[in-house]
């Protein structure tokens, strides 16, 4: 992928549902072959903002370009996002392979009921292989654990062979070894040449993988470097109260200190 200029660009965006402002004049520039973690705290609109991407979210006022076109007027290029949303979101109860939930990625390029070809299947196996998971294809997504559910809807946004990709609390629900597993898969495959923008609850553990981090709390607080920017008072700004972010053993942790 080779992008002349930035591949994401929000200026000045505002974003409100009726009476509630939930981002004001977001402005961040994303460009090809980063790897970012949004943070802040509930409410923030950190998923608004991922959202707003898509094209799903329509913003009030303010510029966005993804790929230097209007995320409406993406058409064919919308392939090359791919997106794993929050697993409380996904009902995985449905009766539905392994298989067949990385198919899914897949429309986007050969369109809603059209059959899959054979080079869909191919996609769809080397998706799985990539993140660990062809050995579960046959397997009802129902009967998995969190972790290799996430890594299931990771193949799925992968099958789609996209240029960017977005996660939304990807390690929700994840313990903590699966957890530092799925971000070393997401560094190897950052590595391959996607960009990547990961909204996580996980401070400290995040931090330890990407590149930069972006702050939201309604507007953008701070973005920077892990090391610059969760050593300085962002921190503090975005939860309204003492935040204190420190290593101890392996995984770093963020400790915050409310009013009493």
């Amino acid at each position: 992928m080779n992008e002349k200029g930035p591949i994401i660009e929000l200026e000045h965006v505002k974003v409100a549902y009726q009476d509630l402002l939930v981002l004001d004049d977001v402005s961040l520039t994303v460009p090809a072959g980063s790897f970012l973690a949004i943070i802040g705290p509930n409410g923030a609109g950190k998923t608004t903002l991922l959202q707003v991407i898509l094209g799903l979210v329509r913003p009030a006022s303010g510029r966005v370009r993804i790929f230097g076109k209007v995320p409406a007027e993406l058409d064919g290029e919308r392939r090359r996002i791919g997106y794993v949303p929050q697993i409380l979101s996904v009902d995985v109860n449905f009766p539905v392979s392994v298989r067949e939930v990385v198919l899914m990625g897949r429309y986007g390029r050969m369109g809603l009921f059209r059959r899959p070809t054979r080079g869909d299947y191919r996609a769809a196996k080397e998706a799985m292989e990539r993140v660990g998971v062809v050995d579960l294809a046959d397997r009802p997504i129902r009967r998995l654990s969190g972790g290799e559910r996430q890594r299931v809807f990771l193949a799925r946004a992968l099958a789609n062979e996209p240029d960017l990709l977005l996660l939304d609390e990807p390690t929700t629900g994840v313990d903590t070894a699966s957890s530092e597993g799925l971000y070393e898969l997401l560094r190897v495959l950052h590595a391959s040449g996607i960009t990547m923008l990961v909204v996580s609850h996980d401070v400290g553990v995040v931090a330890s993988y990407v590149e930069g981090v972006v702050c939201i709390n309604r507007r953008l607080v701070a973005h920077g470097r892990p090391a610059e920017v969760l050593g300085s008072d962002a921190l503090s700004k975005m939860y309204g109260c003492d935040a204190m972010f420190f290593h101890h053993g392996r995984v770093p942790h963020l400790v915050v200190e409310r009013d009493q």
